[in-house]
């Protein structure tokens, strides 16, 4: 990403809506997905400025690795972890096999050689091993955000789904998040293409709306992987070696 974007998100990670409603559904999934594991070693893959560090050391021994060195200062500074250098689809510098849970959130799209990626990620996997990614959905949403992110795509479940398997990965759960502010985001994004305003839609929102978004977001803890939501912003898929 722009040196830019990674400063706008390091400043709002902690508040932000987004970022705080997602880290209450990746709490969510994450506890069933380690319930009942003893001391479970979790490997982030691009952790950027380590704004989900906090959560997932809560659920057991974590790694992690990031591209930029910007960022991995900043994820340093923040968790005191040894964030490792590592650029996918180049092999991880960490151990095979060995991980009880792979966290790969918003990267994906970051990555040209998808499948090359879900690959080198894939035999990070412990025998029970699972990979939790989340990634932007819907193509046709894709805006300056995107391009201000360097982006290479947005998915859908489909997509994703066929992306994981041709990586050799059986897929146990997939579907959309980020549904109830679906119809919001999507007339905010037609609004901005009528109007060619071409920045990106990261900004902290006023108190007020920045806490109603973030609780409305956060909700869907409570649906996540009980409910099949038909559309969303985000997609997110449960993976295990095949």
């Amino acid at each position: 990403m722009d040196p830019t974007a990674y400063a706008r998100m390091a400043s709002n990670e902690a508040t932000h809506w987004w970022f705080a409603g997602r880290r209450a559904i990746l709490g969510t999934l994450i506890g069933r997905l380690l319930a009942g594991r003893p001391a479970p070693r979790i490997l982030e893959v691009g952790c950027g400025s380590g704004g989900n560090l906090g959560l997932l050391a809560r659920f057991g021994r974590l790694d992690a690795v990031e591209h930029d060195a910007q960022a991995r200062a900043l994820a340093r500074a923040r968790s005191g972890l040894d964030i490792r250098p590592a650029t996918l689809p180049g092999d991880l510098p960490v151990t095979d096999s060995a991980y009880d849970l792979v966290a790969l959130l918003d990267v994906l799209e970051h990555v040209e050689q998808d499948r090359a990626a879900l690959e080198a990620i894939g035999r990070k996997l412990g025998p029970d091993g699972r990979l939790l990614v989340t990634v932007p959905a819907m193509p046709w949403l894709w805006s300056a955000h995107d391009v201000a992110h360097h982006h290479h795509r947005r998915y859908t479940r489909a997509s994703l789904a066929a992306a994981l398997r041709a990586a050799g990965l059986e897929v146990e759960r997939i579907g959309y998040f980020n549904a109830l502010l679906f119809p919001l985001a999507v007339a905010g994004r037609l609004a901005k293409r009528l109007t060619g305003d071409r920045r990106a839609d990261d900004a902290l929102p006023p108190r007020p709306v920045n806490a109603l978004l973030r609780a409305v977001f956060a909700a869907e803890r409570h649906l996540i992987g009980r409910l099949r939501l038909p559309a969303g912003l985000s997609v997110y898929a449960v993976a295990r070696r095949a």
